[in-house]
């Protein structure tokens, strides 16, 4: 081990992380003073026990950071921020970026034109080092970068490799994730993806084809990197995407510039780098009655009103919560950090709890599910082609197409079908919704939501607050809301509810033990129907929506429409289990008929969630 480590110290370029690994390979080295001499059987003073375990501590951690290079795959690059090969540095980022670098030089070998990559970074720590040190090593080999002009949303990226018909985009950032993490998505497009895809993250087999070549770098020392060359983009680059996002409602005219200026708005961007866009986004679009959250404002690498900066986890939107209960907002919008996830909150009486402290959650706030929101973005998006209104279509010969993946609600596609539209699943992430052709709108329940493929093939929590918004500002001049949207839904295509169960492993070889012992033994019942198809995803699917590639995972459905997913976590040490009731709901259905279907609903989740930790074996 410690020839490894000081191997990698020599080749590291930065003194940051290459003190940090001296010092823990001195700490993992350090033994008493005098434990030479020592009597193997005698005990240690507090002083002695405190080295010794700090060198316990050292070792391990150092094991850790050396089990193997940080892998390279659909999601690019992301782990914890320090030293080693196992974790998110410069020495780490220069090889990814050889690696990318030699994989377009071989894509595009013979074209006269070199080529062309787009480099954006967010506000974490070291992002933009990392973004400098991906330009350094592009252009040291003749390729093109332009670099955007300082921390901006993910989005932004996105856009620019399409604007700029680039090759490639990179963007550092590590979304949601803690504030120790940083990463490193790749974009293809331009000459090197040319399809439905172009401009979406990467997927098979280019993810493998770019690890190899990052696994043929044989050292940082050998990686040539200029000190200029590149090109810095200007705010026109902001200015594009701004015009665009704005642009997926109509202009604001005399009526509806008043009901979208009435519309009360809190937005959170939790410490990222997506609130000035967004506000200059709102604003274009006639939003005017904007407040950000002021503790949450600017962009912060430390998160520190947060535990954890995804809008998803408890505790996240509090303050929005709080802010909007003062100020009797209409809607809450929290951004994740780099702004390619949208969090939709707002009062639902069916929340409120009578008698309790006060509270915004007692009051009747609540974070609408990631299939509700996707639910009323996708009936909107396709009462936009019915109507003409603003909306985009993916390049594509496939018919306007409604997407979402495996694990979303089904709602979708009962929305599609009553419109006359082609609906699609994909597998889980973006990388595979942006390349559904003929896509008009697509969605994932975990906050992320495509309103506009044509300028941006990935999530967009930017545009899709201002699709959110401009329904919510829709409704509130007929004296509705969102939660009387939702309930238009039910009606026409029965109530649908979705939940999670998770199970995390501390030991990652009982991931495998429990998908097998699911496959070999499945449920025969849940929540009191019975079992009557399941599918192993890992064979692939060919239904009557295109058909689903290989994965991990399986599908239970039940005699009443109960349908779960069970699937291991692509990021973390899971198994996830995405859950959905339906109950039907009469079309004329009164507020009496829809308080009690959600009532059922809840009832038979929870005898689902019940049941499906069985299955996984934690009920005990």
């Amino acid at each position: 081990m410690q020839q490894r480590v000081e191997a990698w110290v020599a080749d590291d370029p930065d003194p940051e992380t290459r003190q940090e690994l001296t010092d823990l390979l001195r700490t993992a080295r350090d033994r008493p003073v005098g434990s030479e001499v020592r009597d193997p059987g005698a005990p240690l003073d507090p002083e002695e026990r405190q080295a010794v375990d700090a060198a316990a501590r050292a070792r391990t951690d150092l094991a850790d950071r050396f089990s193997g290079l940080l892998q390279f795959g659909t999601a690019g690059l992301r782990g914890e921020l320090g030293g080693g090969p196992h974790r998110m540095n410069r020495a780490v980022v220069v090889r990814a970026a050889a690696g990318l670098a030699a994989h377009l030089l071989g894509e595009l070998e013979g074209d006269a034109r070199p080529p062309r990559v787009v480099v954006g970074y967010d506000a974490r720590r070291n992002s933009d080092r990392f973004a400098l040190d991906t330009a350094a090593v592009m252009t040291a080999v003749g390729i093109e970068v332009l670099m955007l002009p300082r921390p901006l949303p993910t989005p932004v990226l996105a856009a620019a490799v399409r604007r700029y018909d680039a090759d490639a985009g990179v963007m550092v950032t590590a979304s949601h994730n803690p504030p120790r993490d940083n990463g490193y998505k790749v974009y293809l497009g331009g000459r090197v993806v040319t399809d439905a895809g172009q401009g979406a993250q990467i997927v098979p087999p280019a993810d493998a084809a770019i690890a190899a070549e990052i696994a043929r770098v044989p050292s940082v020392a050998s990686v040539p990197r200029a000190d200029r060359g590149w090109t810095e983009l200007g705010e026109e680059v902001v200015a594009g995407y701004v015009e665009d996002a704005a642009a997926v409602v109509p202009a604001p005219d005399g009526t509806t510039a008043h009901r979208r200026a009435s519309l009360r708005v809190v937005l959170t961007p939790l410490h990222g780098v997506g609130g000035a866009v967004a506000l200059e986004v709102l604003a274009r679009a006639g939003f005017t009655g904007v407040q950000v959250v002021p503790e949450q404002a600017r962009p912060d690498p430390a998160f520190p009103t947060v535990a954890f900066p995804n809008p998803e986890e408890p505790g996240a939107i509090d303050l929005a919560l709080a802010r909007a209960s003062v100020e009797r907002a209409d809607v809450v919008i929290a951004l994740d950090p780099d702004a390619d996830r949208c969090a939709v909150a707002l009062v639902d009486a069916r929340s409120h709890v009578p008698g309790a402290p006060t509270t915004p959650q007692a009051d009747g706030w609540r974070m609408l599910h990631g299939d509700e929101v996707g639910a009323l973005l996708g009936a909107d998006a396709a009462a936009r082609m019915t109507a003409g209104g603003p909306v985009t279509v993916a390049d594509g010969a496939a018919p306007p197409t409604l997407a979402c993946s495996i694990v979303s609600s089904r709602l979708l596609a009962a929305v599609a079908a009553a419109a006359g539209l082609r609906s699609a699943t994909t597998l889980t992430g973006f990388k595979w919704i942006a390349r559904v052709d003929g896509l008009v709108f697509g969605y994932e329940e975990a906050l992320g939501y495509c309103v506009d493929p044509a300028h941006v093939r990935d999530k967009d929590g930017i545009s899709a607050a201002v699709r959110v918004l401009d329904l919510a500002a829709r409704l509130a001049a007929e004296g509705r809301t969102l939660v009387d949207a939702l309930d238009d839904l039910a009606r026409a295509h029965g109530l649908h509810v979705t939940d999670q169960v998770s199970a995390r492993f501390a030991d990652l070889s009982r991931i495998g033990a429990t998908m097998a012992h699911l496959r070999a033994q499945p449920p025969r019942t849940l929540a009191g129907s019975p079992v009557t198809e399941v599918v192993d995803l890992a064979a692939g699917t060919d239904d009557d929506r295109g058909g689903l590639p290989a994965t991990d995972g399986l599908r239970l459905l039940t005699a009443d429409g109960t349908r779960v997913v069970v699937r291991p976590s692509g990021t973390e040490p899971k198994v996830k289990s995405y859950l959905e009731v339906v109950v039907p709901v009469a079309p004329d259905a009164d507020r009496g008929a829809l308080d009690a279907a959600h009532r059922d609903a809840r009832e038979r989740l929870e005898r689902l969630a019940d049941d499906v930790r069985a299955a996984l074996g934690l009920d005990a």
